[in-house]
């Protein structure tokens, strides 16, 4: 049987107005997300920022060499 419940939301940060939208609300062009909370919605540069220094310690432990 099918979730019945509410419908769960989900939040996004708008990158050309700066504003964060309860659900999808502009184009995916310009949409960060989704985020579960508003707060981490409305830190979507440094939520990413953190997740590409990751990303990179992480090729680098793979491919044995940090540039």
């Amino acid at each position: 049987m099918p979730y019945e419940g509410p419908e769960r939301v989900e939040y996004y940060f708008n990158a050309r107005t700066g504003e964060v939208e309860e659900g999808r609300q502009s184009s995916w062009d310009d949409l960060m997300g989704p985020y579960a909370t508003r707060e981490d919605a409305a830190q979507a540069f440094e939520i990413a920022r953190k997740r590409s220094a990751a990303w990179d310690d992480d090729d680098a432990d793979w491919g044995g060499s940090k540039d």
